[in-house]
């Protein structure tokens, strides 16, 4: 799914709010010309019963992100807490009513050539309505790339750096124009690593399966909620190893997780089917879920969201009792 922005969104750019129109950066700014900058993905899922929309583990990628932009020697003064605070801002300001990708970035913004980095430091946080990125109602087709995944003594995987993005959208491109709806990469030795935008398990013998960090994956933060689900709910236990390319046509289940694609099921990978060439059952039942979870249907899971609309409402009733001495 590609997401044209409309210019007359809401987003924060050097410190206020403004329309995107009017948030603008040089064409010899250093992040465009040498990949300096850090992202962030996260999702908010709009529940029409309720008329809210929750946003999934805010303070979790904000911390995840401020860490990473620390790789570059990327400063970013707010906390995570005043970072979702902004986030759900912008939300209120777009008055959003369905599901939505927020997008921080971070990057160098020194407008110069020169390789080298200096001290001059932006943030940016967008968002835009976004529907599936991979629609899989129906199972997702995935092809083993060409391009293998790259190593963290190059360019460290585990954070979202602009410039190893080329990484992903080589093999996502090769994919596509293969007849795949996604590419799984290998890593250097040969084991898989994950998806070009998401992380991959399999289901084999009873167990959920995944690479470990080690594998040169992003430590997601949706794998990390549907390895909590498998445990709470399912009783299903996580095996974090190694996983070689032939177990992708031997495993009974495969599916991707990830910000952007949720829980998304593959039924075949490189013209072999996966089990029975369906969606298998733990699969649609972690994919459910996970849906319930992050639309607030599940009390247990309530700490994982911060609600936009009702927080607005909580804060308007607080400045009304405290103006009429209530």
């Amino acid at each position: 799914m590609n997401v044209d922005a409309d210019p007359n969104l809401i987003v924060y750019f050097n410190g206020r709010y403004m329309p995107m129109r009017d948030a603008h950066v040089g064409i010899l700014t250093h992040a465009l010309h040498y990949g300096t900058g850090v992202f962030e993905g996260i999702r908010a899922h709009w529940d029409e019963r309720q008329q809210e929309l929750f946003v999934l583990r805010s303070d979790d990628h904000y911390q995840r992100w401020k860490q990473n932009c620390g790789i570059l020697r990327i400063k970013v003064p707010p906390a995570p807490e005043e970072l979702t605070a902004i986030s759900a801002e912008i939300l209120r300001r777009n008055d959003f009513r369905t599901n939505v990708y927020i997008r921080p970035l971070a990057y160098k913004c020194a407008e110069r050539v020169g390789v080298s980095t200096d001290e001059q430091d932006a943030f940016a946080i967008v968002a835009l309505p976004f529907g599936e990125y991979l629609p899989a109602d129906n199972g997702l087709h995935a092809g083993v790339s060409s391009w293998r995944r790259i190593q963290d003594n190059a360019i460290p995987p585990g954070a979202k750096i602009c410039g190893a993005y080329v990484n992903s959208a080589v093999a996502s491109a090769d994919a596509r124009l293969s007849g795949f709806d996604e590419a799984i990469l290998l890593n250097e030795n040969g084991h898989v690593a994950e998806g070009a935008t998401c992380n991959i398990f399999m289901v084999r013998k009873g167990k959920l399966v995944t690479p470990p960090v080690s594998e040169n994956i992003l430590e997601g933060i949706t794998r990390d909620c549907v390895m909590r689900l498998a445990a709470w709910e399912l009783n299903l236990e996580t095996v974090e190893r190694p996983i070689n390319r032939s177990e992708l046509y031997s495993c009974e289940e495969l599916f991707f997780t990830g910000t952007a694609v949720g829980l998304a099921p593959v039924v075949r990978v490189d013209h072999r089917p996966v089990g029975s060439g369906t969606i298998g059952a733990i699969t649609r039942r972690l994919g459910q879920l996970y849906f319930d979870a992050t639309r607030g249907h599940l009390e247990v899971y309530r700490n994982w969201l911060t609600p936009v609309y009702r927080a607005q409402a909580t804060q308007e009733l607080a400045l009304h009792a405290e103006v009429h001495g209530v």
